[in-house]
């Protein structure tokens, strides 16, 4: 497992709460030997004002399984911070839920990038996003 840090799904899915990611229904779902996965659902809160699914919805579901994920590769004494993010919408969602999945491209000391594929209920892919990260030293 790729993974440095050991977690469950319901120690992630409890750091969201009070965050960004509880009002927009991001839940962890599945966390494999080298992949982190969640959902986001489609609705009122997340769609931009013609019915489809913001932007902006894709990009916070996109860093926040990068981050997660890049979190749970690096020591206890270090961190992550996110330092560019691109995201590419190739298709509309009006409703249901959507899927996100990250997997590391790279993963060293001092930077990781991480790409994150969000799929529609169908399966068909509505977002493509890439995450370059800094490793950081935690303040004491």
């Amino acid at each position: 497992m790729m993974f440095r840090r050991q977690t469950t799904l319901e120690q992630l899915n409890a750091l969201s709460r009070n965050t960004l990611m509880e009002p927009l229904g991001i839940v962890f779902t599945e966390l494999g030997t080298d992949f982190l996965r969640a959902t986001m659902p489609v609705g009122t809160r997340t769609h931009q004002p013609y019915g489809l699914l913001h932007g902006g919805a894709s990009a916070a579901l996109a860093e926040t399984l990068g981050s997660t994920a890049a979190g749970l590769c690096v020591g206890e004494d270090e961190g992550v911070v996110g330092i560019e993010i691109n995201a590419n919408h190739l298709r509309g969602v009006r409703e249901g839920v959507v899927t996100g999945t990250a997997r590391p491209l790279h993963v060293g000391r001092s930077t990781q990038v991480w790409e994150m594929r969000i799929e529609d209920a169908a399966g068909e892919l509505v977002c493509i996003s890439r995450l370059t990260l800094a490793v950081i030293r935690r303040r004491s």
